[in-house]
């Protein structure tokens, strides 16, 4: 098993040993992809960010758009020096909108990341490491009730800036799927979460960089 090797120790390895694998072809299946995926491109060293603020920035700002329009978003912010919490908290919606322009459909964007930022200052203080110290499914019901956070976006946060091991599915991971025969096409988003985290290890190295080279193959 590759995978397991690859990324837990042999102590680590025996927490897992109470994990219930419900479809052993499934599993093997998806270890299958992995390892092909892993051999072919190598680690994704994913989500690039230089902090754990920056990546749910760019997890908002990455909605209906490619990673290179994000960067230079979040450029222009790193230039003002205003890549932190409690400065954009602070900064007026119409110059916010100017600065991610390049992230398109920065208006709306603008205000979804207001609204994320109103969310973290009014329920933990403008705090990660409080709003992390909630459980996976605590949060993401909490994050998922935020204006503009889908599914994708929550557990794009959850997993890459909160290091929880919840997996992400996008349109890469419904068509890499749909054609190994594992899902139909109109499989919903928890279904298709719920193949990877009934059928794998339950770790968010492992998760993340499952997604990352899914997402590499897509594109």
């Amino acid at each position: 098993m590759k995978y397991s090797a690859f990324f837990i120790s042999k102590k680590q390895e025996l927490c897992y040993i109470l994990l219930v694998v419900k479809d052993k072809k499934i599993e093997k299946k998806l270890r299958q992809i992995f390892d092909r995926l892993l051999d072919s491109f190598g680690p994704q060293h994913w989500w690039p960010g230089d902090s754990p603020f920056e990546v749910i920035i760019g997890a908002i700002l990455t909605q209906n758009t490619n990673w290179r329009n994000v960067e230079k978003a979040i450029n222009n912010l790193k230039k003002e020096k205003l890549l932190n919490p409690r400065l954009l908290y602070r900064l007026p919606s119409r110059k916010l909108a100017r600065l991610i322009r390049p992230s398109g459909y920065y208006n709306i964007k603008a205000k979804r990341l207001k609204y994320f930022l109103d969310f973290f200052f009014q329920e933990f203080n403008g705090k990660l490491d409080e709003m992390f110290s909630l459980s996976p499914l605590a949060l993401r019901n909490k994050l998922l009730e935020v204006n503009g956070i889908g599914p994708e976006t929550c557990d794009s946060i959850l997993l890459y800036a909160g290091n929880k091991p919840v997996f992400v599915v996008d349109a890469y991971t419904k068509r890499v799927l749909s054609r190994h025969g594992l899902i139909k096409e109109e499989a919903a988003y928890a279904d298709i979460q719920e193949l990877f985290t009934d059928n794998l290890i339950h770790s968010a190295k492992f998760y993340n960089e499952y997604h990352a080279l899914l997402v590499r193959l897509g594109k």
